[in-house]
This record gives structure tokens, C-alpha cells and sequence, in this order.
């Protein structure tokens, strides 16, 4: 599902990853560990083409990544990746139903199919009656559900989250990485999560540790 070869990226001359090799299997669910700085969200966000390595070679799900232009590289990170953020990033003007639907719109989606399908999936995450309510008026649990729903509305094969359940509560906490789990099972995922939660690491079947910009062995 993920190779990455010799991956190297720098900011100006700060380089922050420096050679990571790396390999995801299908339906896999691997954390990335590791200190603060060590480079776990810039790999993150170079496998999921929000950014370009300096050096190297990115394969996800069979395709180069590399090799494809900005418009064929927006249109396969839409229709292949799902985004899980810390901070949920839901837009605040918007109500759940529409913050879910719009990676379907920006697809190209019906207007109607994706209603239908934002819906199940709200439904799935115990959130239908939550449908009309913005981010202000959701708990932090909530959010974070309606922030999973829109990463899958568009049936991506792989998800990608960065510290997921870094800003909740135990119980929240706890019921999130259960549902990391559950989705694996019932979507045919596969998983990278970038965390510091040892609990979350150790559920996951592997567990990369980075330290100063590399995989370390």
C-alpha cells in the first residue's frame, strides 16, 4: 500500500527527514512514534502528498506520486487518502452534514449522492442527530466523529491521522481508537497514525519509532 525510498526533506537548510525507508502493508494499522521534531508529520504529510520530498520516492497504493501533476496529484489525494487532524479541522461556519459532504463536492460528487452517503456515515458514528449542529455546538468527542466521516466520505483506501485522539478526553480517548480499529474492519483500510499515546501505539499491529529525521532500527 505505502513504499516510501530513501525520502529526504529539507527547510531551508534545516533537513528535517534524512533517507526514510518505509513500507505499509494492505489493511495494515501502523503507528509512527517518536520524540517531538523527529519528523513524524512531515513524513505523514509527504505520504499523503501535501508536500513534495526533496529526494526520493513515494509509491501509495501503486501509484508514484511523484510522477503526477498538481491537478492528477489533487484529484488522487481526494479519492484515495482520508485526513484525521488533531484539532479536527472542521469548518466553523458550516453544520456536520455540510463539513462531511465537501471533500465529495470538491470530488465532483452528486450533490444528493453525497448527502446520502455523509449521512450513513454520521449515522454509523452515532452523530444523526447532530446533522444540523457547527463545531461550536459539538463536544470534542463529536467533532473529532464528524472529522472521521469526512475523512471516509469519499471511500478512501487509506487513512492518514495525525495525534487523533491527541486533544480528548480518557473516555473519548478510548472510544476513538476503538473506532480507528472498527473502520480497518468494515472499510477495508489501511492506517498510519502519528501519536506520543503509547496506548493507541501498542494496539496498532506494528510500530515504526523515528529519531532525527530517520527510522530507527
Amino acid at each position: 500500500m505505502i513504499k516510501t525510498k530513501n525520502i529526504r526533506k529539507s527547510f531551508g537548510e534545516l533537513e528535517v527527514l534524512k533517507g526514510v525507508n518505509l513500507s505499509v502493508e494492505k489493511g495494515e494499522i501502523v503507528s509512527i512514534v517518536g520524540p517531538s521534531g523527529a519528523g513524524k508529520t512531515t513524513l505523514l504529510q509527504l505520504i499523503g502528498t501535501l508536500d513534495k520530498p526533496n529526494v526520493g520516492e513515494i509509491i501509495v497504493d501503486g501509484v508514484d506520486v511523484r510522477k503526477l501533476s498538481a491537478d492528477k496529484l489533487a484529484v488522487f489525494r481526494n479519492k484515495h487518502i482520508g485526513f484525521i487532524f488533531q484539532f479536527h479541522q472542521l469548518l466553523p461556519e458550516f453544520t456536520a452534514l455540510e463539513n462531511v459532504i465537501i471533500p465529495a463536492l470538491i470530488g465532483n460528487e452528486e450533490i444528493k449522492k453525497a448527502t446520502k452517503r455523509a449521512k450513513e456515515l454520521l449515522d454509523y458514528l452515532q452523530l444523526s442527530d447532530r446533522l444540523t449542529h457547527k463545531p461550536s455546538e459539538l463536544s470534542g468527542g463529536e467533532k473529532q466523529r464528524v472529522a472521521v466521516a469526512r475523512a471516509l466520505i469519499n471511500n478512501p483506501s487509506l487513512i492518514l491521522a495525525d495525534e487523533p485522539s491527541g486533544s480528548l478526553d480518557s473516555k473519548n480517548k478510548e472510544e476513538l481508537h476503538k473506532l480507528l480499529f472498527d473502520l480497518r474492519d468494515k472499510f477495508g483500510l489501511t492506517e498510519v497514525i502519528v501519536t506520543h499515546d503509547k496506548e493507541l501505539a501498542n494496539l496498532c499491529d506494528r510500530t515504526i519509532e523515528m529519531k532525527d529525521g530517520k527510522v530507527s532500527v
